[in-house]
Protein backbone atom coordinates (compact mmCIF):
# COMPACT_ATOMS: atom_id res chain seq x y z
CA UNK A 1 0.00 0.00 0.00
CA UNK A 2 2.11 2.64 1.16
CA UNK A 3 1.49 6.31 2.12
CA UNK A 4 -0.65 8.26 -0.78
CA UNK A 5 1.82 10.17 -2.73
CA UNK A 6 0.03 13.62 -2.08
CA UNK A 7 0.32 13.16 1.32
CA UNK A 8 3.88 12.27 1.05
CA UNK A 9 4.79 15.50 -0.43
CA UNK A 10 3.59 17.36 2.21
CA UNK A 11 4.71 15.70 5.14
CA UNK A 12 7.92 17.16 6.82
CA UNK A 13 10.18 15.57 9.77
CA UNK A 14 8.46 17.26 12.96
CA UNK A 15 11.54 17.24 14.56
CA UNK A 16 13.93 19.84 12.03
CA UNK A 17 11.19 20.51 9.01
CA UNK A 18 13.29 18.90 6.48
CA UNK A 19 12.36 16.31 3.57
CA UNK A 20 11.48 13.29 4.68
CA UNK A 21 11.07 10.21 2.27
CA UNK A 22 9.06 6.57 2.61
CA UNK A 23 11.14 3.39 3.22
CA UNK A 24 9.58 0.02 3.48
CA UNK A 25 7.21 0.87 6.50
CA UNK A 26 9.10 4.35 7.60
CA UNK A 27 8.96 7.41 6.27
CA UNK A 28 12.68 8.76 7.13
CA UNK A 29 14.32 11.62 7.62
CA UNK A 30 18.07 11.44 6.90
CA UNK A 31 18.97 14.89 8.40
CA UNK A 32 17.98 13.53 11.81
CA UNK A 33 18.30 9.72 11.40
CA UNK A 34 15.22 8.93 12.71
CA UNK A 35 12.52 6.53 10.87
CA UNK A 36 8.80 6.79 11.71
CA UNK A 37 6.54 4.17 11.55
CA UNK A 38 4.15 3.79 8.57
CA UNK A 39 0.89 1.84 10.80
CA UNK A 40 -1.64 -0.13 8.79
CA UNK A 41 0.24 -0.26 5.55
CA UNK A 42 -1.08 4.01 4.93
CA UNK A 43 -1.20 5.84 8.30
CA UNK A 44 2.22 7.43 9.03
CA UNK A 45 2.97 7.98 12.86
CA UNK A 46 5.00 11.36 12.99
CA UNK A 47 5.14 11.81 16.68
CA UNK A 48 9.00 11.87 17.69
CA UNK A 49 8.62 9.86 20.61
CA UNK A 50 7.54 6.98 18.58
CA UNK A 51 10.52 7.71 15.82
CA UNK A 52 12.74 5.01 15.48
CA UNK A 53 17.05 5.78 15.09
CA UNK A 54 17.43 5.08 11.67
CA UNK A 55 20.08 2.36 12.50
CA UNK A 56 17.41 0.62 14.61
CA UNK A 57 14.76 0.75 11.16
CA UNK A 58 17.93 -0.61 9.02
CA UNK A 59 18.77 -3.37 11.34
CA UNK A 60 15.12 -4.21 10.88
CA UNK A 61 15.00 -4.34 7.36
CA UNK A 62 12.44 -1.31 7.58
CA UNK A 63 9.99 -3.30 8.65
CA UNK A 64 7.75 -3.36 11.77
CA UNK A 65 4.63 -5.46 13.51
CA UNK A 66 3.16 -1.94 15.06
CA UNK A 67 -0.50 -1.37 14.36
CA UNK A 68 -2.79 1.31 15.43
Amino acid sequence: MGVAKELLEILACPKCKGDVEEKGMFIVCRKCKLAYPVLDGDVPDMLIEDAWPLEKAKKAKFKHDLKL
